[in-house]
């Protein structure tokens, strides 16, 4: 198993519904100030995508895009008859015109990806964006963050989320569980924050970190980069 079959797969990273709920909410919420009435969007890695309704409300097109084809078949059947909202298979994506794109989101998906997946990543976005576009890459894994910091991370989430109990089980659950079987045997794949921005400008791109992370984990970071001219 790698980290695509385990996201394919059934899995218990989500305690509960109110924490699923939660949890694609703030994410909305963070990525509502970057959308405008007329962008063209793509959530590349964007999982169940869970309130997306409400980010295709504020924007011309949304497309939802996930590498595991179980998790596309539930996008399509959540989102149905939906207009905006857009469900494209891997080959879909390389048809996209060039400079199509006003805004690519990639949100907690480096850490699940290599080094050479995310400068083909990078080159993919570089041909779709606009040149007045932004790419937002948000969640990635510092080097000297651990499973203690994302515990900490997710506990302080669920007490102001109101479910911390099923925190607790959810976390003991984690440990007997896939997920922590792979984290420990593959990893996550870490990156500094000048690595980050030394790769966005040999693929094309200006960007920096922002001083808050997209989401609940503020132990992580979310860059912001447009297309250089």
């Amino acid at each position: 198993m790698d980290w695509r079959d385990f996201w394919n797969g059934s899995h218990s990273i989500y305690v509960n519904t109110r924490h699923k709920r939660l949890h694609y909410q703030t994410i909305v919420r963070d990525l509502e100030p970057y959308l405008t009435a007329d962008a063209r969007v793509l959530d590349y890695g964007c999982g169940d995508a869970w309130c997306a309704d409400r980010l295709a409300a504020q924007c011309a097109r949304l497309y939802l895009f996930d590498a595991a084809p179980n998790v596309r078949a539930r996008l399509r059947q959540t989102f149905d008859g939906q207009p905006r909202i857009v469900v494209p298979e891997p080959a879909d994506l390389t048809q996209l015109p060039e400079s199509s794109l006003d805004l690519i989101v990639v949100n907690s998906l480096l850490q699940y990806v290599t080094h050479e997946e995310f400068e083909q990543l990078l080159d993919f976005c570089r041909r779709c964006l606009s040149p007045a576009g932004q790419l937002v890459i948000a969640d990635v894994v510092p080097p000297d963050t651990d499973v203690v910091a994302d515990t900490a991370a997710l506990l302080r989430f669920a007490i102001a989320g109101g479910f911390f109990l099923a925190a607790l089980g959810g976390l003991a659950r984690t440990f007997f569980s896939p997920y922590r079987r792979l984290r420990d045997k593959l990893g996550f794949t870490t990156y500094a924050p000048e690595d980050i921005e030394l790769l966005l400008h040999a693929h094309g791109f200006e960007g920096q970190r922002i001083a808050s992370n997209i989401g609940h984990n503020q132990q992580r970071m979310t860059f912001v980069a447009a297309p250089r001219a």
